[in-house]
């Protein structure tokens, strides 16, 4: 027997019960699917929270230590922390709180006093000047919230100015947002030094060393600030969600071994039935390998059909996810999710060939005497 002929008579083979057959193909396409999806709905947990925690990782806040009984941070910490941060924009705040109106209405909202905006913010209407003086920038929410546009009066704490940008909203988290925030210049602002200082990064790494920096020579002698290297955070969630993803995959892969079980079964029950075919075949002269290999070939095939199905139904479910959630098409199109899908065929394909290694030996190593026998 050549390859191809053995494909062939292990096809026959299977059509033979094809009802028992279709149920050991269903557990592998059970299991599959259990695998497949469950780590693709894991999966797309995980990259929608870091899309949602957006630049959080690259960002580091720096506070006045209030344990220590200071209120703000002075402009020679701000030049220190300047100094020491080589990779990274550092924009100092000063914040407050009050009401903003414009005409008839009014929203409450927070106060940032900054000299910089155009060095971490972007304008959705108008222009962000490097040095702020005068005028309001108000945030994407504030702005619909207040009908205002770019050239508006808008009254903030008593006094009136001028909006001079609108900015983009930001929908990522943020612990500095200002979607429902006003900026002005930080004269306008009251207080001495700054309530918050933030250091804008291109990488998580660049944010780590920035804060470790700033710790070592800021904090050198006393702990006059708080430094909050926000990347921690998404490394302890990026963490969570993979101990998610493991134990979905997990659970698919009992619902596969239980389909294992079942190949395992169908195979032994066909090397049964036909023993005596196998018999006649072995004393006509056909080797213990061609045998051997043509059952295996009966569990691949159940394996490939089953697994194959799999991927379509998983396909469909993460079809419906996307249709019937508000999750993004690029993260349900994310390439990590497709390892889930070639993973769990590929699983699918040998766990049905090793449930079938054992029937396939135990017929090929059969004698053919005993088996036309009975």
């Amino acid at each position: 027997m050549t390859r191809v002929p053995a494909l062939f008579v292990a096809r026959r083979n299977l059509s033979r019960n094809r009802l028992r057959s279709a149920l050991a193909a269903l557990g592998i396409l059970v299991g599959v699917v259990a695998i497949a999806s469950l780590g693709i709905f894991g999966n797309v947990l995980a990259v929608g929270a870091d899309d949602a925690l957006g630049d959080i990782g690259t960002q580091v806040i720096v506070t006045p230590n209030a344990d220590a009984g200071i209120g703000s941070i002075d402009e020679r910490t701000v030049t220190e922390i300047e100094r020491v941060t080589t990779e990274g924009t550092v924009v100092p705040l000063r914040t407050d709180g009050g009401l903003v109106r414009r005409g008839g209405q009014s929203a409450a909202a927070t106060i940032y006093g900054i000299e910089n905006p155009n060095s971490i913010y972007t304008a959705a209407d108008g222009r962000l000047p490097d040095r702020h003086r005068q005028g309001a920038i108000v945030g994407a929410d504030l702005a619909v919230s207040l009908d205002a546009r770019v050239g508006d009066n808008v009254d903030v704490a008593g006094e009136t100015y001028r909006v001079i940008a609108v900015l983009e909203p930001i929908e990522a988290f943020t612990p500095v947002s200002p979607n429902d925030a006003v900026m002005l210049p930080e004269d306008a602002v009251g207080g001495d030094g700054y309530q918050q200082v933030v250091i804008q990064t291109e990488t998580g790494a660049a944010a780590t060393s920035s804060a470790a920096a700033i710790e070592a020579t800021v904090n050198d002698r006393e702990a006059v600030v708080e430094v909050f290297e926000l990347s921690s955070i998404l490394e302890e969630i990026d963490a969570f969600f993979s101990l998610l993803s493991a134990f979905l995959v997990g659970l698919g892969g009992i619902s596969l071994f239980v389909a294992g079980v079942s190949i395992l079964n169908v195979m032994l029950m066909s090397a049964v039935e036909r023993r005596e075919e196998i018999g006649v075949l072995r004393a006509v002269g056909v080797s213990r390998r061609s045998v051997l290999r043509t059952m295996l070939f009966e569990a691949a095939l159940l394996g490939v059909v089953g697994a194959l199905g799999g991927v379509f139904v998983t396909a469909f479910l993460v079809a419906g996810l996307y249709l019937a959630t508000p999750v993004e098409l690029w993260i349900v199109l994310d390439p990590t999710n497709a390892l889930y899908l070639v993973g769990a065929f590929a699983f699918g394909i040998l766990i049905s060939v090793v449930s079938g290694l054992y029937p396939a030996w135990k017929a090929a190593n059969e004698r053919p005497v005993d088996a036309l026998r009975g």
